[in-house]
């Protein structure tokens, strides 16, 4: 009877002294083939910029014969990067921002937790409903969200003004005191369900076994929900958390939609809004190292809470 038992794949080995399998493995130009689509974008739209900023922000503009002289870039070193610690509007820019991450980012997750909670429990009915409900507003684009909710602060346009003001309470949104909380509300309804989301899909991964064996020992809905679920999902909370921190000191589309009807919001509100305006006044070098310093401290901030929540958590 023939064999058509499926042979091994046969060690040949290599000049070098290295044993490798012929005809067992993809070949380098298959591999190549599925990387290439990943790596061409990663390094003409990341790693390009990166450089590029990196390059312009030790270079500085000199000029020379005065004032209708010419003017020419040279490389600066990090003069750039002094005048940046040295700007006032910054620090102001970075103080703002992170009482807005400091507020912000507990009340967000703190809301897309319970949510996710609540849909997870077999007490909720329509649960496919409150789920889109709930994610809707993260397909609206921020600058629309922004738009619309500037409507719904404007003292003159706004029917939740205008109702506030008939039963006396008078707000005002667009304040000074109280501008950066709007611009606050607008990111919590924005990412609350994109949050919720990650969540409630760590939610759906854990064993029913586990709620069944709590249940057998007396554990209640409230008991389970606060301490089975929430310390399993905890890499799902850090992660969300690592992305809201990144995402407030990215923070643009709303203060620079508010600032329209708004003069309480600078051009210099937020470091990215500082970052642009330096651009828009020419000096690129300058934006440049404002930009490489937001993002070193973006790294700081992410990589630090990281490793403190994996030391606190044993790992």
């Amino acid at each position: 009877m023939t064999d058509i038992a499926p042979r091994a794949p046969r060690v040949v080995a290599s000049p070098g002294g290295r044993r490798r399998l012929n005809g067992g493995g993809p070949r380098a130009g298959t591999i190549f083939a599925f990387v290439i689509p990943f790596f061409l974008p990663f390094v003409l739209f990341y790693l390009v910029p990166v450089g590029y900023a990196l390059w312009q922000s030790v270079r500085v503009v000199r000029r020379t014969g005065g004032q209708y002289g010419t003017s020419y870039t040279t490389f600066g070193g990090f003069e750039q990067y002094g005048k940046v610690f040295q700007n006032d509007e910054f620090w102001s820019s970075i103080g703002r921002i992170g009482l807005f991450g400091i507020v912000q980012v507990p009340v967000m997750l703190f809301v897309a937790l319970v949510i996710a909670l609540l849909l997870d429990t077999p007490l909720l009915k329509l649960k496919s409903v409150f789920r889109i409900t709930a994610f809707m507003p993260y397909a609206v684009p921020g600058v629309i969200a922004a738009i619309m909710w500037s409507y719904l602060y404007s003292p003159q346009l706004s029917p939740v003004v205008d109702l506030l003001n008939d039963i006396g309470l008078k707000p005002d949104f667009l304040g000074p005191g109280a501008v950066l909380w709007s611009a606050a509300n607008i990111s919590t309804w924005l990412w609350t369900g994109y949050n919720m989301l990650i969540m409630f899909s760590a939610l759906q991964s854990i064993p029913q076994e586990l709620y069944e064996a709590a249940k057998l020992d007396g554990a209640g809905n409230w008991t389970i929900a606060w301490q089975i679920k929430v310390p399993i999902i905890a890499p799902s909370i850090v992660l969300t958390t690592v992305f809201s921190i990144i995402g407030t000191l990215q923070l643009y589309a709303e203060p620079a939609v508010l600032r329209q009807i708004s003069s309480n919001i600078s051009s210099t509100f937020t470091p990215n809004m500082l970052a642009y305006a330096v651009a828009s006044g020419n000096n690129y070098q300058q934006a440049a190292a404002i930009s490489v310093v937001i993002a070193v401290i973006t790294f700081v901030l992410s990589f630090g809470f990281m490793r403190l929540t994996s030391k606190r958590a044993g790992l």
